[in-house]
């Protein structure tokens, strides 16, 4: 690798830790403590499922639909809402 190689992937590697750092941010200012608790241990199980909440919730912020906290509640009902759509429905048909 040359030295202009590695000077591109550091500043990836840095404009992606500068994304985390505002997703972060954006989180903490939207979810409840309970909540924010609730999505990282998602995160540890089921990583697409949370960034796929992660990402639903910054849209919601973005366009201003969000008063105040997401509850605990509020974030069980959107993973439970998000993973049925994301499960395939196999069916049967006996003839």
């Amino acid at each position: 690798m040359d030295a202009n190689t590695l000077y591109q992937l550091n500043q990836g590697q840095a404009q992606q830790e500068q994304l985390e750092a505002a997703k972060k941010k954006i989180l903490g200012l939207i979810l409840s403590r309970e909540a924010y608790e609730r999505l990282g241990r998602v995160r540890a199980v089921n990583a697409e499922l949370a960034s796929a909440v992660e990402l639903y919730l910054i849209q919601l912020y973005q366009a201003g639909k969000i008063r105040g906290y997401i509850s605990d509640e509020q974030l069980k009902q959107m993973l439970l809402a998000l993973s049925e759509k994301r499960e395939p429905k196999i069916s049967f048909r006996r003839v």
